[in-house]
């Protein structure tokens, strides 16, 4: 498991392409017949991807960590990303196409993963620690708390399905869920926000080969930016704004863990105010 340490804005401010991008992205979460994990000190979220080909991939719990088994003090989300996956928790098998999120809370000892069909499943998971357990549970595509949000007009047209959240999967922490923009539109939040009781990753994902998308990051005085492919990941701290536009529309998971679990605490930055 990958560990990244937590920096602060001023550090971000003189950091060259080169050092951003190794503080705050995470390009190569997919890697064949692998799990991968980064752990950040930032809320020590850890980010997760799984890529099983012919046998399953079973979550073991690295040293860093200091548990018997990955979420004896953790919770964790999972998103199929791609194909249709089979999630196992303790012998139970969740079977979920791409889009569907399960959430499995604390106490869950075994957790594997495995394609089903043709096409093999990417799995996506966000986990963090939690205090307190709750029951597995699982929401289909499009079967969340939907939100119609943005405009033609201002390139921001966009469905967004909150899973993991205060009225919908319940969680200790985390607060999880899929945006999707229209076709045409290409900005994923703005005006920008921050929420300094809550650190936030994206998955940027639908990313066309031939697009990208260029995420604005840092401290609202003093932006900074990075170009990030398809299956790329983002760590944003507390203090940092989250937001970018695409050459393309394409898709993303956010997710969420910290002070609270309200969805619409937010420091709103309006466009005038950023540098």
């Amino acid at each position: 498991m990958e560990n990244r340490h937590t920096v602060s804005k001023s550090e971000t401010a003189r950091m060259n392409t080169a050092e951003l991008r190794a503080n705050f992205l995470v390009p190569d979460l997919f890697v064949d017949g692998e799990i991968t994990l980064v752990h950040s000190h930032e809320d020590r979220v850890i980010l997760g991807g799984a890529a099983p080909l012919d046998e399953p991939l079973w979550l073991l719990a690295p040293d860093e960590v200091r548990a018997d088994y990955f979420l004896q003090g953790r919770e964790m989300g999972v998103f199929v990303i791609q194909g249709t996956g089979v999630i196992t928790t303790d012998g139970d098998g969740h079977e979920l196409p791409k889009g569907g999120c399960l959430y499995i809370g604390r106490g869950v000892r075994d957790v594997s993963f495995a394609s089903v069909g043709d096409e093999r499943a990417l799995f996506y998971f966000f986990s963090a620690p939690a205090h307190t357990s709750y029951p597995t549970a699982s929401v289909l595509p499009g079967h969340g708390d939907i939100r119609e949000l943005g405009d033609q007009e201002h390139a921001n047209r966009r469905t967004l399905n909150r899973y993991i959240h205060d009225d919908g999967i319940q969680s200790c922490q985390i607060v999880m869920g899929l945006t999707q923009l229209h076709s045409g539109s290409m900005w994923n939040t703005m005006p920008a926000h921050t929420h300094d009781r809550r650190t936030e990753c994206y998955l940027y994902l639908d990313v066309p080969e031939d697009a990208r998308v260029v995420h604005l990051l840092g401290d609202p005085n003093q932006t900074r930016h990075m170009i990030v492919a398809n299956h790329e990941a983002i760590i944003s701290p507390s203090w940092s704004i989250h937001s970018g536009v695409g050459t393309q529309a394409y898709s993303f998971i956010w997710a969420m863990a910290g002070e609270n679990k309200s969805f619409d605490d937010m420091d709103h930055q309006p466009i005038d105010t950023l540098l």
